[in-house]
């Protein structure tokens, strides 16, 4: 039953028709056009022919010809637009358009008919009477690549006798939902012939795609086996892993615990129900629809050609800048991707802009020049009011700088859902592309997908070698791999079975060369599993310290590139394990392996959602404060300012603001004539054991001066209260841990942090500003943590916020002394 498989070539199709005479069962690849298909189809047949009156037996011979389908609509599809582009003539607009996403279904009919005709007749039946079988056709590479067609297309459109298809498992579970099946190679064969005839009209050579599809296809073939070949050689001499190693030290009742979910999984067939997107693994609900990240890597490795041309048009010293415009899921891979690659010689430097913080949008604006910057506006939804206004701001910018609309919607690139608002306005304003996404993914499952690739391929990343590497994790985690030996797997039941235990403050460490994955870690793990009241807090950006300053709430995951290692985290994560702390130790072979690392702890994600019983694809509580923002942005539209508030104290600059249940309760514990920091010193004496702490922080991310005054109040409060501590900044992680911190465990003290802004920012086309924006996101973000019975106090600095945060920075230093 072995076929060899030899790519139809000018080279190969004559050692097609050798290896058939000799009875070598024989696919033939990389065939992408019915000229060439005609050829192979003749070598098939002369092959037989030879054996025949060589005295050999064809009865037992077999061949598939294997056409490539959805490759060619992704390169033809890709001309159409850069053609559509330049068109002015309003009916061949509309043909052109007309033919997005038909072009390789009518390829592929054409090659079916050609195939009838050869095999049929008097030569032919001369072989089928000596028991010779046709070369069936086999469609190969027929999952959807563009998410707005439909995602069974190629199977259903390619149904006929004596025809192969190669089925992507994601498209074959589509098809087993809702696909319909026909008879359908046969239909709508003149409209083949005309969808064919309307691209040669246009200009666009279908010869001059498929010869360069079969150039690509050869070249990746070369690659993967001169890969292949180095694999080999690399084992050989040495032990070094293709995955990071991963390694626990766990205390006993823990261990037990895992071992128990382990074994859980094993004898259920839970792999294997994950795999295939059962959602009685979470909470029977909707969560299938919401697992195509599984299969977004391998996906991906179709698309590789298209992400490598993104960076080639984006080299060049005429482009310095790419900025990023997104929240969430949309920045937080891009933002890792930036940090942990940096600058790249001969490629733009990417920017991320996630805050509506003024004087953060300011610093980024003053370090481009317009003429020499592009901007991604990332948006699954499309709906963000964030990325929105983002854009707002930055295209009004543009068109100003460029002298109109239309230059400035060439420099704007979209990454959104198909169907989405953004794409509609990206659309309509003429952006220079868009980019889309896989409905079936959350934004926070979304790093392999477009809104993590398109951003890193056009910073100059080796999208290539970074997939390939990613596809070693996902075949490690893959459905038929034992949950004892799966990777994602193990990790996932350490986290569950800690959380469900009481362990559920996941702290995150990481060497420097990577450290800004715990950021994209904490979005993936808050969101995922904090939720009807239970959950895992992650803990990220908290320094280490020796095993006395931690509760047994903990669980360490440290992330250690092994290029550039930290010898002091060695050490501390070491005492902690010898302590009797649980560690997970994952070794980072380099930083290319950060796609693993995505993948890996998705899975594990996952896993540890269906232990604590939640489903860990929906995020509920996001959704509220996003509405007391809507509705708090909207009054001001109507009257020009925000509600007016009362602090229940306010001296030295400083004010305070809390809830009437909160409020009741601090003055209750601060007594009479209470001073800020008796109030201060009430809120933080209603820490307890297994308690966090978290500072909510609305000012600039981008002051280093901002962030070093908060990690000391965050590390005082460790150090003082044995409790985990987190430090956000706002609005940024709204779309991140706010989900925890509002449907997870109700163990959360916070310190919300907000200032006057010094100079803010006009939003077009609306009466509000930025620093409005910013305040309405605060006072929301506050409402429904009160409304969640939260321990919460809010501090509102002045205008000169880095001297109001080492102001309160002393306070805090002070009060714990006391």
């Amino acid at each position: 039953n072995l076929l060899v498989k030899v790519p139809a070539t000018a080279e190969g199709i004559p050692v097609i028709e050798t290896l058939l005479s000799e009875g070598v069962n024989v696919n033939v690849t990389l065939l992408f056009s019915k000229a060439v298909y005609e050829q192979v189809a003749e070598a098939f047949i002369r092959g037989l022919e030879t054996r025949v009156a060589n005295g050999g037996d064809i009865a037992s011979v077999a061949s598939v010809a294997s056409v490539f389908v959805s490759r060619v609509d992704t390169m033809v599809d890709n001309l159409i637009d850069e053609r559509l582009e330049v068109l002015d003539d309003p009916r061949q607009v509309t043909l052109l358009k007309g033919i997005k996403g038909k072009v390789a279904i009518a390829n592929s009919r054409v090659c079916y008919q050609a195939y009838k005709r050869l095999f049929s007749g008097d030569r032919w039946q001369a072989l089928a009477d000596k028991g010779a079988s046709t070369q069936r056709l086999l469609w190969a590479s027929t999952g959807t690549k563009n998410p707005a067609y439909s995602d069974t297309l190629y199977m259903e459109e390619l149904i006929g006798p004596d025809t192969v298809n190669t089925v992507p498992p994601a498209t074959m579970d589509a098809f087993r939902d809702h696909g319909q099946p026909r008879s359908s190679l046969d239909d709508n064969v003149e409209t083949a012939h005309n969808v064919l005839g309307i691209l040669d009209d246009s200009g666009i050579s279908l010869e001059k795609v498929t010869d360069q599809l079969l150039k690509d296809g050869l070249r990746q073939f070369v690659v993967a086996f001169d890969k292949l070949l180095g694999a080999v050689e690399a084992a050989r001499k040495s032990d070094d892993p293709a995955i990071g190693i991963q390694t626990q030290t766990l205390p006993a009742d823990l261990n037990k615990n895992v071992d128990a979910e382990l074994d859980d999984w094993h004898e259920n067939n839970k792999v294997q129900h994950l795999w295939a997107r059962d959602p009685w693994l979470w909470t029977g609900m909707d969560e299938a629809r919401w697992l195509d990240w599984l299969g977004v890597a391998e996906d991906q490795m179709d698309h590789i050609g298209n992400l490598k041309r993104i960076f080639e048009a984006a080299q060049g010293s005429y482009i310095k800048h790419l900025v990023l415009l997104g929240m969430g899921g949309s920045s937080l891979a891009p933002d890792l991707l930036r940090n942990t690659f940096g600058k790249i010689d001969e490629h733009p430097e990417l920017l991320i802009l996630d805050s509506t913080d003024p004087a953060q949008i300011k610093q980024i604006e003053e370090s481009i020049d317009y003429t020499q910057t592009k901007f991604l506006v990332s948006s699954k939804s499309g709906s963000t009011l964030e990325p929105n206004i983002f854009k707002e701001y930055f295209f009004t910018r543009a068109s100003e700088a460029l002298g109109s609309d239309k230059a400035a919607a060439n420099n704007f690139f979209a990454i959104t859902d198909p169907g989405s608002n953004l794409e509609k306005l990206a659309e309509a304003e003429g952006f220079h592309r868009i980019f889309h996404g896989v409905a079936g993914i959350g934004g926070r499952y979304s790093a392999l997908s477009n809104f993590g690739m398109v951003p890193g391929a056009a910073m100059g990343m080796d999208i290539g070698r970074f997939l390939d590497l990613t596809m070693v994790m996902v075949e490690a985690c893959a459905a038929c791999v034992p949950a004892r030996e799966n990777p994602g797997v193990i990790l996932g039941a350490i986290l569950g079975s800690a959380g469900k235990n009481g362990r559920d403050k996941i702290t995150l460490i990481a060497s420097p060369g990577i450290n800004s994955i715990g950021a994209w870690l904490e979005q993936l793990l808050a969101e995922s599993t904090g939720k009807e009241g239970k959950g895992l807090i992650p803990v990220d950006g908290e320094a280490l310290a020796g095993p006395e300053h931690y509760g047994d709430d903990r669980v360490f995951a440290y992330l250690r590139l092994a290029t550039a290692p930290d010898t002091a985290q060695d050490a501390a994560i070491e005492k902690l394990a010898q302590a009797g702390h649980p560690v997970i130790r994952i070794d980072v072979p380099d930083i290319y392996h950060i796609g693993q690392e995505f993948f890996r702890w998705e899975i594990a994600t996952a896993v540890a959602g269906s232990i604590l019983d939640i489903n860990a694809f929906n995020q509920p509580d996001v959704e509220a404060s996003k509405v007391v923002t809507r509705d708090l942005t909207a009054e001001y539209e109507k009257a020009g300012s925000l509600p007016v508030e009362t602090p229940m104290f306010e001296a030295d600059g400083i004010a305070l603001y809390t809830d009437d249940k909160n409020a009741e309760e601090l003055h209750s514990i601060a007594g009479a004539n209470a001073g800020l920091a008796d109030y201060l010193k009430a809120h933080l004496s209603r820490i307890s054991t297994d308690d966090y702490f978290a500072i909510l922080g609305y000012v600039n991310r981008l002051n280093p001066a901002h962030e070093k005054s908060m990690q000391a109040i965050r590390h005082n409060i460790r150090d003082t209260f044995k409790v985990a501590t987190c430090l956000g900044f706002g609005p940024r992680f709204l779309h991140s841990t706010g989900q925890a911190y509002k449907g997870g465990p109700n163990s959360g003290v916070f310190l919300q942090i907000t200032c006057d802004d010094t100079n803010d920012l006009q939003v077009p086309n609306h009466k509000y500003t930025f620093g409005v924006v910013k305040a309405a996101q605060a006072r929301g973000d506050f409402s429904v943590l009160a409304e969640r019975k939260r321990r919460a106090l809010r501090v509102h600095l002045g205008k000169d916020t880095e001297a109001g945060l080492k102001q309160l920075e002393a306070l805090v230093v002070s009060v714990l002394e006391s």
